[in-house]
């Protein structure tokens, strides 16, 4: 089938490309005509780099894991979907015997398969088979569009979660990217009275201070983060801080702005041991969480969604379609000012 293949670095071709073995429909497995997938950050640093730390492209290789489409096709067990469902897919299935699936933490089973992960093909190609198990029906008010922004979304409310935000906590998120934007919305949603969002683009952050009146943004080239929520806090600080930017330089510095007793959630994918300060983080007797990913979030979700109580079609900036998916690739990858996540129509 014509998909989107990351040949080597730096080299895209959309083309047939044959999945020998995935295809197959099990019992429990569901087929879904692809919609819209999202450009991820990942997706762009495989394309860039070739490579994600351990994570090496050695053989051509489907991009595409944030993804909505439709069922046409259902195994002989499966129960809770039906052909003609609109549906949204988590893209990692784990091991379910693993230890850490039994843990119920199955987002960090060494096994675990996620698309778009060497070796693992993504979903930028017209079809796939799935999981019921990780596949999730579409309420009628849910756009395909907001459909692909649930994989993004779990981030941030894995993170929200993480974090056990409390009603009325102050939150600062450093990175106004995709996952910098979700993560604010999350915390609001999770009960942050107010979030401040720092970024260096300036275009981000005016699509930030856009989704709430309780969002606060920080532009740090002329503006400290620390020194910003210190003021706006009687020097108390802020009871959670997000780093989502992957940047050692920012975060190196996020023990400043947070309050004692705070916690601190580090988001953002980390390419070297970065600086931490032990000595800030006893003194406020900080809490550290780290998260990989998501588990048990997409539910909830495509409920909010659903309900409003979180609005992710701001942050989709830009579409393209599937006969542009190289040129969207190039595009992405010069990270034009302002735009926060871009994203691919298939053909239906």
């Amino acid at each position: 089938m014509e998909s989107l293949v990351l040949e080597r670095q730096h080299e895209l071709s959309l083309r047939d490309f044959p999945i020998e073995g995935e295809e197959t429909l099990g019992p429990r497995d569901v087929r879904i005509k692809l919609h819209t997938v999202g450009i991820c950050g990942s997706d762009v640093h495989y394309y860039t780099h070739g490579r994600i730390g351990p994570f090496v492209v050695n053989a051509p290789m489907i991009l595409g894991h944030e993804a909505s489409g439709t069922v046409t096709e259902i195994g002989a067990e499966v129960t809770t979907l039906a052909v003609g469902d609109r549906v949204c897919m988590e893209p990692g299935v784990p091991d379910p015997n693993s230890r850490a699936t039994r843990m119920g933490m199955y987002n960090v089973d060494p096994a675990v398969r996620f698309w778009a992960t060497p070796p693992v093909h993504g979903i930028l190609r017209p079809s796939c088979v799935h999981p019921e198990a990780f596949t999730f029906r579409l309420p009628d008010n849910v756009s395909f569009a907001e459909a692909a922004m649930v994989e993004p979304l779990a981030v941030g409310v894995h993170a929200a979660t993480k974090a056990r935000i409390r009603p009325g906590d102050r939150a600062l998120v450093l990175g106004a990217g995709p996952i910098g934007l979700v993560t604010a919305l999350s915390a609001l949603a999770g009960g942050c009275a107010e979030v401040f969002v720092a970024d260096l683009d300036a275009a981000k952050l005016e699509i930030a201070a856009g989704l709430s009146p309780a969002i606060r943004t920080i532009d740090v080239s002329r503006d400290d983060p620390a020194g910003t929520v210190l003021k706006a806090t009687d020097g108390w600080g802020c009871e959670v801080v997000f780093e989502a930017t992957g940047s050692a330089k920012a975060a190196a510095g996020v023990f400043a702005p947070l309050c004692p007793g705070g916690v601190v959630v580090m988001i953002g994918g980390q390419p070297e041991p970065i600086s931490y300060d032990a000595g800030a983080a006893m003194v406020r007797e900080a809490r550290v969480e780290n998260i990989f990913r998501y588990a048990h979030v997409f539910p909830r979700c495509v409920a909010m969604l659903a309900s409003g109580a979180i609005d992710v079609k701001p942050l989709i900036t830009r579409t393209f379609d599937f006969s542009e998916s190289v040129r969207a690739f190039e595009v992405a990858a010069s990270a034009p000012k302002g735009d926060v996540k871009m994203q691919i129509e298939l053909p239906q």
